[in-house]
């Protein structure tokens, strides 16, 4: 305070700033931030323990998409961990709660290599257009800048760079030497010495750096890349396995009271958020994987 010029001799009787509110326990809402409790009753904000403008806006739009879809009686929308920061904000309150003020920060996420801020129009565009959120201009916009980018990527797949023509000699200086042997201009982008711009020094059909920037972003990163999606692929089954919301985990054989008691605390709705509860072991997880699957089995023989 003192530092600024004109306050060297102030001093502070009383700080003025400071965030005091009531909160509700976000293990009571539903992945739609409907509440538990009371149906059709929808929170957002700071009501569920979050801080921030923007963690707030981001529950209102998802709280006011999926309202408006129960009054349709249409399916809600759920985004997953994998598809936006969103829903790892709405899977982390309900599972884990609250224990101080949320804020969403990119290493809550496991698949942050996904969710980049470049590509989130190519992630959450078409959702939008199916729940009635994008015009028809932004829509063609969009369709447009895909589309450009699908063709730039086969093209520079397509594209042979061969030792001796005009585009290795001018790529040399960036690699220190020419390529020495036939190769793709995408192989080519995926190392770390060429971008995007570089090539198109040298190569005339080149398009918007826009778009190229994307396919570089994609091409350096791909390895990577794939093996989330793997992983991802790996855990879908998990993720997507239901948990009825009256079951009974005492029923489980093998589970500590501990997890039972955490587990009936949050009522995750899917094995994939039960396995995201702080405490609920690995072992736990594969118990209960066990007993669901015992009891799919044995609700279909009765049927």
């Amino acid at each position: 305070m003192r530092s600024i010029k004109g306050f060297e001799a102030a001093h502070i009787t009383r700080p003025g700033y400071a965030i005091e509110y009531d909160f509700f326990d976000p293990r009571q809402l539903r992945p739609t931030l409907e509440t538990k409790a009371l149906g059709g009753l929808f929170f957002a904000g700071q009501i569920n323990g979050t801080t921030g403008y923007e963690e707030a806006a981001a529950q209102g739009l998802l709280a006011g998409i999926n309202s408006a879809l129960q009054v349709r009686q249409c399916e809600p929308w759920i985004p997953g961990r994998d598809q936006a920061y969103l829903g790892v904000m709405v899977d982390d309150l309900i599972t884990q709660g609250a224990r101080e003020p949320y804020r969403m920060f990119t290493s809550r996420a496991e698949y942050r290599l996904l969710l980049r801020e470049d590509n989130a129009d190519l992630r959450l565009t078409e959702s939008g257009r199916r729940l009635g959120l994008i015009d028809e201009q932004r829509w063609a916009v969009f369709c447009a800048r895909r589309e450009a980018i699908e063709r730039e990527h086969h093209r520079l797949a397509a594209t042979r760079v061969k030792p001796g023509t005009a585009l290795a000699e001018a790529l040399a200086n960036r690699l220190g030497s020419p390529p020495s042997q036939e190769t793709t201009l995408l192989e080519l982008l995926r190392r770390p010495e060429i971008d995007y711009a570089v090539i198109a020094e040298g190569d005339a059909d080149c398009v918007d750096a826009a778009i190229g920037q994307q396919i570089e972003i994609e091409a350096k990163y791909a390895g990577y890349i794939a093996r989330q999606r793997e992983e991802i692929e790996r855990l879908r089954t998990r993720e997507g396995t239901p948990i009825p919301p009256d079951f009974d985990y005492g029923e489980v054989v093998g589970l500590s009271n501990e997890v039972r008691q955490k587990l009936g605390a949050a009522a995750p709705d899917t094995l994939g958020r039960a396995a995201r509860i702080p405490g609920v072991t690995p072992a736990a997880v594969a118990l209960l994987s066990i007993f669901l699957k015992k009891r799919a089995t044995q609700h279909q023989h009765t049927a």
